[in-house]
């Protein structure tokens, strides 16, 4: 396996950081991945632009920094327009179905659309809505492997949230299958 590059982008408080070091930690910690995880920011703590990009490979990672992303996900309109076009050609794109508009679409891509802050609502928290688009990453991707991301999970958030989080990955996860028995959109010229 070649590095496959992941970005993550949204916004200060929506929990990128946090989705891209589970997935990051449950490759390399339970998958035997080797994983590069950057972070950007701005200097407002909620609100302003961040991302998470991970580079991920069987390998020992040689350049720890995403360029053209094989796989892009958005949960802000902003993140969308700013990462959009570095996606590369055949890449997949996962966008939060209400937050996101894909217009333009870029493309030859693989479209996901995926109602992550209704389904974490739907827990009582829309602060969980990170947790379950790990799930639905997992699923549609299939990294982690869904044990390992839940290990991640179990690892990686404070304590006492664990329940809450692991059920809002599972919601991720049991959607990204049904759309999965379906088939995705497809965007071509």
């Amino acid at each position: 396996m070649s590095a496959v590059e992941i970005q993550i982008g949204g916004l200060g408080g929506q929990g990128v950081i946090l989705a891209g070091m589970v997935i990051g930690r449950g490759l390399v910690l339970y998958d035997g991945y080797h994983v590069s995880l950057t972070q950007s920011f701005g200097p407002e703590a909620r609100g302003s632009a961040c991302s998470a990009q991970l580079v991920v490979s069987r390998e020992p990672v040689l350049y720890p920094y995403v360029t053209n992303p094989h796989i892009l996900v958005t949960l802000s309109q902003e993140a969308y327009r700013r990462f959009v076009p570095s996606l590369r050609p055949g890449g997949t794109l996962i966008v939060e179905e209400d937050l996101v508009r894909t217009s333009p679409l870029p493309d030859a891509v693989v479209l996901y659309r995926v109602p992550a802050t209704r389904l974490a609502e739907a827990l009582g928290r829309r602060l969980v809505m990170n947790m379950v688009l790990v799930g639905f990453f997992a699923a549609v991707v299939g990294l982690p492997h869904p044990d390992s991301a839940r290990r991640a999970i179990r690892d990686s958030v404070p304590a006492g949230t664990e329940t809450l989080n692991l059920a809002a990955f599972e919601q991720g996860y049991d959607f990204g299958l049904k759309q999965l028995a379906g088939s995705p959109v497809h965007a071509s010229p």
